[in-house]
């Protein structure tokens, strides 16, 4: 069992795959280099699989796949698969922004993945095209139909964007609503890697909106995770995950490795521990002493303060979002 320093129970992993990713999302990696390429720095999917054992060992109950865009990474259902075959048990999940999906839904459910969360910030493809660089919309929205085909629970996430997609904040409840999906909108994170002019709703503003419309109830929290839900009175639920208020820290309880090899115990903390030396080696006393380090690192709060004009230098392509 992995218990921090706060008392906090650190049960979920997030395993970035690759950093690497077919979109140029504005929010994101905006100005990375079309030809970019990390396969040099990859951890190879066999040795990530042996860390990923020792941390079920050490009390991980969720793992969720994450890139850049995970579906780059080749032989990634076989990987999944073979999670799935050391811990039948575990929770295993994929953000993915939906353009493969299509071709691999129904192998990432014969592999044993159990749910997807799939990156959509709008139905118009002009929009879409705008804040990724790629006119993708019909690819995504395809992705998501074969998704629901092969039986997949499915969550989307919308990041609202003032100027940009904040006046679709209801049509996305309404798309979700008809698809019976549960939307998150997850409030701009800024990062020195996002275009700097982006500003972002937070949640009392996406909250204001949908309420000119619907009657929302907050809905209590029953697991631990960074998002509030909040239902309407026909029952559809939705989420918001609102890293600017002050008790978003709380209950984390996750830790994220990179695709690197670096472990990060905090989205907004810049110190990490490299455990990339323990993985190659197979070393698996040097991976379990790297997670335990990186559990007694995790700090109470993360280091965002938009006053003071702080905020991540770490690219969320780098560390999975």
């Amino acid at each position: 069992m992995l218990i921090d320093s706060f008392d906090r129970k650190i049960e979920y992993l997030r395993v970035s795959v690759t950093k690497q990713c077919n979109f140029r999302c504005q929010y994101c990696m905006p100005d990375t280099p079309e030809n970019f390429s990390d396969t040099s720095s990859l951890i190879p999917l066999d040795k990530m699989l042996e860390f990923i054992k020792v941390a079920i060992d050490e009390g991980i109950k969720k793992i969720r796949i994450t890139g850049g865009e995970p579906l780059l990474r080749k032989d990634l259902a076989n990987f999944i698969a073979s999670i799935r075959s050391y811990s039948p048990e575990i929770e295993l999940a994929l953000t993915t922004n939906g353009f493969f999906l299509k071709q691999y839904a129904q192998a990432l459910k014969d592999a044993g993945l159990n749910r997807l969360n799939i990156s959509l910030d709008s139905l118009q493809a002009s929009k879409v095209a705008l804040i990724s660089k790629r006119d993708v919309l019909p690819q995504i929205l395809e992705g998501i139909d074969e998704a629901q085909k092969v039986g997949f629970p499915i969550k989307v996430n919308m990041v609202p964007l003032k100027g940009i997609n904040d006046d679709e904040i209801l049509p996305m409840l309404e798309y979700a609503m008809q698809r019976k999906i549960t939307l998150r909108f997850i409030e701009f994170m800024e990062n020195d890697h996002a275009r700097s002019h982006l500003k972002g709703l937070n949640e009392a503003e996406i909250l204001h909106i949908i309420s000119q419309k619907y009657r929302i109830i907050e809905v209590p929290k029953q697991t631990l995770g960074p998002s509030k839900s909040y239902q309407l009175e026909n029952g559809t639920k939705f989420g918001i995950i609102a890293p600017h208020n002050d008790d978003f820290c709380k209950s984390c309880n996750r830790i994220r490795l990179t695709s690197e090899g670096t472990i990060c115990p905090c989205l907004y903390y810049q110190e990490a521990v490299d455990a990339k030396e323990g993985i190659l080696e197979g070393d698996s006393q040097k991976m379990r002493e790297s997670i335990r380090l990186s559990v007694k690192n995790k700090p109470e709060k993360n280091q965002w303060d938009l006053e003071q004009n702080e905020h991540s230098a770490r690219a969320f392509y780098y560390t999975g979002g």
